[in-house]
């Protein structure tokens, strides 16, 4: 059974999600505060993170923060902050995904159905893909550098995974936005700049002259080994 953190202050939406995800087969933990999140996280591992910004005693970007320094989970933010530049900031920090308030049920359950599919471990394993910097198994979901493994969050590993499977070639902004997030996001463009930076920093010897993960300017991306 798949466990759901939701992190809100709205009662009224609480109940609205807790009943909609217990219906369909999620275990729930609610917390009304960052704190109260950050040690429910802590004692019962969320396979995925619902996260207001907006909570009573910090902000949720400090929760966030405070999840990545050891959680991979899936982090979906929900917020009334319509703001590109909040929606930068959160995803900056390690969110997987950004949910406008008001939105629709039909549709967080499908981003949230999305987020957790795409963190699933895989079935079997796949090829290896061995860089001179790092190793990418595509079976385990792994990255490693001289042994030492690279922790990645579920959608840095996607677009890492997507740019692999076609090494070489060009991945074009659109598809690779609609593979990673779903078709409603083929014009997220800035969500793509702010994870690239990442995998960059995570992986490249030189992240301001990166030799594996490529750009094409005003066209999309490519991976070279």
């Amino acid at each position: 059974m798949t466990r759901v953190l939701l992190v809100e202050d709205e009662e009224q939406l609480v109940r609205a999600l807790r009943i909609n995800l217990r219906t369909r087969g999620y275990e729930v933990d609610t917390a009304p505060d960052g704190r109260t999140a950050l040690d429910l996280a802590a004692r019962h591992r969320p396979d995925v993170v619902v996260l207001d910004l907006g909570l009573p005693d910090m902000d949720g970007v400090e929760v966030i923060q405070g999840l990545r320094g050891w959680l991979n989970a899936p982090i979906i933010v929900l917020s009334a902050r319509h703001a590109s530049q909040e929606k930068v900031r959160a995803l900056d920090t390690g969110a997987d995904d950004y949910v406008t308030k008001p939105f629709g049920m039909d549709e967080l359950l499908a981003r949230l159905r999305a987020a957790v599919r795409r963190a699933a471990p895989a079935e079997q394993a796949s090829a290896v893909v061995e860089t001179a910097a790092f190793t990418i198994d595509l079976g385990a979901k792994r990255v490693t550098r001289a042994g030492q493994e690279i922790r990645l969050t579920p959608t840095e590993w996607n677009i890492l995974e997507v740019l692999v499977r076609n090494t070489g070639a060009l991945v074009g902004q659109r598809q690779l936005l609609q593979e990673v997030w779903g078709p409603a996001y083929d014009k997220e463009t800035n969500y793509l700049r702010v994870y690239l930076a990442h995998l960059r920093r995570k992986l490249e010897p030189d992240p301001s002259r990166p030799r594996h993960l490529i750009t094409e300017p005003g066209m999309g991306y490519r991976f070279e080994p």
